[in-house]
């Protein structure tokens, strides 16, 4: 069983991104912030792994997005399938 996945492919998966591309141009702006274990740190590659029970945060169309991942999934399918990857969270207001 797959443990972790990269984070440009995950966000790909769960379709916060049209394309891998799009995805690593996120991560690579520095624009997602993952929590593992508790440590918050902003993700600038990615190929950085993401692990069931991880969170995301990241600004998409103007809204801070929360999530939590939930299965890290084995294709990019239909938006179904992607939403049942994450769980939303409340976005923190800063």
């Amino acid at each position: 069983m797959i443990s972790s996945c990269r984070v440009d492919v995950w966000l790909w998966r769960a379709r916060f991104a049209r394309s891998r591309g799009d995805a690593a141009d996120m991560v690579e702006r520095g624009a997602i912030r993952l929590t593992h274990h508790g440590v918050q740190t902003r993700l600038d590659k990615p190929s950085r792994s993401v692990h069931p029970g991880d969170d995301l945060l990241f600004a998409q169309g103007g809204r801070l997005i929360a999530v939590r991942v939930l299965h890290l999934g084995e294709r990019r399918g239909p938006p179904e399938e992607a939403r049942a990857l994450y769980a939303a969270l409340d976005a923190p207001t800063a």
